[in-house]
């Protein structure tokens, strides 16, 4: 798929009153030479999906009312909490996820951030209408030092289901290193709210929890990870602990095989070694090995993957960035992840 995408934004204050303002964000994704690829909504099943649709939309279009450390904004916008394993705007896709809320942040309280958001609408990556919703979404971070913050929030899904949690992040200078570390638990329980003609999930009991490290020694990464998403035995009517607002490409793997939770739960072993330094940019390698958290049918094996990442600034031109980024998946013996998958991205990308 070779596709071009643009954003323009316009931003402006209203009425002249201290801290009202307006932003409109408009985004066109357009593909060169044809959709010669299955965009997931172009009903093109003979090629390989690629949910990169031609479209073109509001991005963004919100009010928003600034008062000392405190932000409002009612309409459609992007919504980034924490590291975007629960709630994100996809960034990677050609077109952003957006939502029709209302969201207040404060941090009136030095190194406290409060977040609050009444969500209506789900606009996704493709080209299909946004999907209504009810939800409610809780989020507030404490750092104490560089060396640890403490995160808390709860995610009301309507219908889907209710997910506290609970994460230690920071920066530990350890000798000539610098570690930047996550520590994560989360639980997911039944919907407490129903969109309206919804079914709510009475059956969600599901845990997660993630442990990663990475070092930066004078400009060498190395880390590793370990992340479970519970699953179940496909017998208990239970489902399979799930992010369906993240930003998941970002997360177990970037050939996209697990951005559904499989049935048996996904446990993702990972290993990063890289490089960056200024002029030179940044190379990463990662490598995952895939198990379902229960067997099914016996098996447990759900693959392994290389990844590949280059990216730097082009001297001589601000703002002009290249990336190239490559994912090699090979299956493994449980149904619908035997299949091998290799993706290579080439991306150009101009702000101004």
């Amino acid at each position: 798929a070779f596709t071009v995408r643009a954003t323009l934004g316009l931003e402006t204050k209203l009425l002249g009153i201290n801290g009202l303002s307006m932003k409109i964000d408009g985004t066109t994704v357009q593909s060169i030479g044809g959709e010669h690829y299955n965009s997931s909504t172009n009903g093109h099943s003979g090629y390989e999906i690629v949910k990169d649709p031609e479209t073109t939309r509001f991005s963004q279009g919100y009010l928003q009312y600034k008062l000392g450390k405190t932000t409002a904004k009612a309409g459609r916008q992007i919504i980034n909490l924490d590291n975007e394993r629960f709630v994100g705007s996809v960034d990677w896709r050609q077109m952003m996820q957006s939502f029709d809320a209302a969201v207040i942040s404060d941090s009136t309280i030095n190194n406290l951030t409060l977040t609050g958001a009444y969500v209506w609408g789900i606009k996704g990556i493709t080209d299909l209408p946004a999907s209504e919703t009810d939800s409610i979404v809780l989020n507030g971070s404490y750092k104490i030092n560089d060396m640890l913050k403490v995160s808390a929030y709860d995610y009301i899904l309507s219908s889907l289901h209710d997910t506290m949690g609970l994460a230690l992040t920071g920066n530990l200078p350890v000798s000539i290193a610098k570690i930047d570390y996550r520590a994560e638990y989360a639980h997911q329980g039944d919907a407490s709210r129903d969109t309206d003609g919804g079914i709510v999930n009475a059956q969600a009991d599901a845990t997660y929890y993630n442990l990663d490290a990475l070092a930066n020694i004078s400009g060498v990464l190395v880390g590793a990870g370990y992340e479970v998403l519970s699953g179940t035995s496909g017998s208990d009517g239970k489902t399979a602990f799930s992010t369906p607002l993240a930003t998941l490409h970002k997360f177990n793997g970037w050939a996209d095989k697990f951005l559904t939770t499989p049935t048996g739960g996904l446990c993702d072993a990972s290993a990063t070694l890289g490089y960056t330094a200024p002029g030179l940019g940044k190379a990463m390698i990662v490598y995952h090995d895939f198990e379902t958290d229960k067997a099914m049918a016996g098996k447990s094996d759900l693959g392994t993957e290389w990844d590949l990442l280059y990216t730097n600034a082009i001297p001589g031109i601000k703002g002009l960035s290249a990336l190239a980024k490559a994912a090699y998946y090979q299956g493994g013996d449980v149904a619908l992840n035997t299949k091998d998958v290799t993706k290579i991205w080439l991306q150009l990308g101009y702000k101004f």
